[in-house]
């Protein structure tokens, strides 16, 4: 089978994710995107690309325990499968290999 493509925003997610390891659950995935990006993603638009990417297989997520702060709800955590780790890391490899070489905004890409 071949290796999903990812846009934009779902390698966002993805790396967002990984960045906050156990503690990534929707919340503080939104939170992460927008101080490592300066983007604000709509909550909608966020728990839909979640939703994808677990269907996709990409992201796995399991509930925590409820608690009293969040009304008894529980938190739903995510966390990036092997083929998520994949995917990105091929999408991200193929972006290094567009910016060889090129100078971006004084950026110089070697």
């Amino acid at each position: 089978m071949p290796e999903p493509t990812l846009g934009e925003f779902e390698q966002v997610v993805l790396l967002a994710i990984l960045r906050l390891q156990e503690q990534a659950y929707g919340v503080s995935v939104r939170a992460e995107i927008k101080t490592c990006t300066g983007r604000e993603p709509a909550a909608g638009a966020l728990y839909t690309t979640l939703d994808r990417l677990e269907s996709k297989g990409l992201v796995s997520s399991r509930f925590g325990e409820p608690t009293p702060s969040r009304g008894g709800r529980a938190k739903r955590f995510f966390s990036v499968t092997p083929a998520g780790l994949q995917a990105v890391t091929a999408a991200q490899r193929a972006y290094a290999s567009l910016l060889q070489g090129l100078n971006l905004a004084g950026v110089a890409h070697v």
